[in-house]
């Protein structure tokens, strides 16, 4: 996980072009999405952070984002209640 508060914007762009970056989530609400989604795009450089993919998201506890990732939304949503790690709302 990369905050964004703490990197260069010329070095993001780097990971992001090289494609070492492929997810962006909001470190307070804990969800995660790709980088052209509208609501991550709102949201304050202080809570963004970067991930090079959807399992290191899940690994650092985020879920996925409603509007860019409905399907693994649907599936995080509807997971069994035994196998919620404490994210789920």
């Amino acid at each position: 996980m990369i905050r964004h508060d703490a990197i260069d914007d010329d070095d993001l762009r780097r990971l992001i072009v090289t494609g070492h970056i492929r997810y962006g989530g909001n470190r307070r609400l804990r969800i995660y999405g790709r980088l052209d989604c509208a609501s991550g795009k709102r949201m304050k450089r202080a809570s963004r952070v970067f991930f090079g993919d959807a399992a290191e998201a899940r690994e650092a506890g985020f879920r996925p984002c409603g509007h860019c990732l409905r399907d693994d939304y649907a599936r995080w949503k509807d997971r069994p209640a035994d196998a919620a790690s404490g994210n789920r709302r």
